[in-house]
């Protein structure tokens, strides 16, 4: 932990730091990429990086999650999803806030989840509409496309998901 001393006063870099810089980086990485791909690759154009396996594929998801939604009116879609991602987001904070020192890699996957929950926000209050890029399939059968917001997302759920099954949450 790193402190500053001024005055005989100490300011402690502590969890708000943490939060700052892996939110940061996530949100700079994943609008960083997605605005690489939205200038560089037309809507719904594909290069293959590996055949039968992995491309980069842009696709402007209006949806949630696996399209949820996707085919109702644009106005009710963003208007549910603008305020679905802001109460998210408040409520990871809450969590992290509220995560002890003693769970440093808890502390970290609900940041990756805020970093990556901002990212989409973004582009939700920019487009209506999220870009995804990364399309994993096998042969014929396609996961659906998902970004860098998406997977720092998904790390940090399985994060939370380790920290509940494995280890003894506090008394």
């Amino acid at each position: 932990m790193c402190s500053i001393f001024s005055g005989g006063s100490s300011f402690r870099f502590g969890k708000y730091v943490k939060l700052a810089v892996i939110c940061g980086l996530v949100v700079v990485f994943d609008q960083t990429t997605k605005f690489l791909i939205s200038s560089k690759l037309p809507l719904h154009h594909s290069i293959t990086v590996i055949p039968g396996f992995f491309s980069i594929t842009h696709i402007l998801n209006p949806g949630g999650a696996f399209g949820f939604m996707a085919n109702q009116s644009s106005s009710l879609r963003s208007v549910f999803f603008l305020v679905i991602s802001s109460l998210a987001v408040c409520l990871i904070f809450y969590f992290y806030k509220n995560t002890p020192k003693t769970h440093p890699w808890l502390a970290s996957g609900f940041a990756l989840v805020f970093g990556g929950a901002i990212g989409n926000l973004i582009d939700r209050f920019r487009f209506g509409k999220v870009v995804d890029f990364l399309d994993v399939y096998l042969g014929s059968y396609h996961w659906p496309a998902f970004n860098i917001a998406d997977s720092a997302i998904s790390v940090g759920i399985a994060i939370f998901l380790f920290h509940l099954l494995f280890r003894k949450m506090p008394e």
